[in-house]
């Protein structure tokens, strides 16, 4: 059982690489169903006087991704961030420099899911209420996905095409619109990387 936390010290020295390699490892446990046992109980106790989390994951709000879970992660080890479409916006930005520039997070992971509403939803060009608004954050993934077939959320491969261009012109936008990120990336403190969730068999692809 694991009782252990991601502290300062071992925080220092980790990679982003091998922060990568953790969280994949994570993610093969829970497609296997070998996830670890944790004793919560005591990483609640010793998380209790600070944090030192290893990476931020920028995710959908979908019931059907729990981050933490998908990667095996325990308490402590890793900064969630989640919206619907898992896009950036300027409090997610500000969030992720804190994660990475202030508590030390080594990689930043934009991680987006099959079959996403957010992103069959903008292909429809939904309109109603803020989620109008919301959907205008992906429309430059659905602008930029070339399809022989329906442009809606009819025709999966363009669904899925949506899906990948939107992680990656969201890391693009991240590194643009972050010069404290850009640069940290620059100077391998951090990676920025990003990859698609499988709702069907829980695997996660890195792009």
């Amino acid at each position: 059982m694991i009782t252990e936390i991601i502290d300062k010290n071992k925080q220092t020295q980790l990679s982003p690489d091998a922060v990568l390699n953790d969280l994949m490892d994570g993610n093969k446990r829970f497609t296997e169903n070998k996830m670890h046992e944790r004793d919560y109980a005591a990483q609640i106790d010793k998380t209790s006087g600070g944090q030192w989390p290893q990476a931020v994951v920028l995710g959908c709000i979908d019931s059907r991704v729990p981050v933490e879970t998908i990667f095996d992660q325990g308490v402590g080890d890793i900064f969630t961030a989640r919206v619907a479409g898992n896009f950036e916006n300027t409090d997610i930005l500000g969030s992720m420099e804190y994660s990475c520039k202030v508590a030390g997070s080594k990689l930043v992971l934009v991680l987006g899911h099959e079959a996403c509403g957010a992103v069959k939803a903008a292909c429809d060009d939904v309109e109603l209420g803020n989620i109008t608004h919301l959907l205008s954050n992906i429309k430059p993934a659905v602008k930029a996905t070339e399809t022989e077939g329906d442009r809606n959320s009819k025709n999966d491969a363009f669904v899925a095409g949506v899906v990948e261009n939107n992680v990656k012109l969201t890391m693009n936008r991240i590194r643009e619109k972050s010069p404290i990120l850009k640069e940290m990336e620059e100077n391998g403190e951090i990676k920025i990387v990003g990859g698609v969730y499988s709702i069907s068999s829980g695997k996660v692809t890195l792009l």
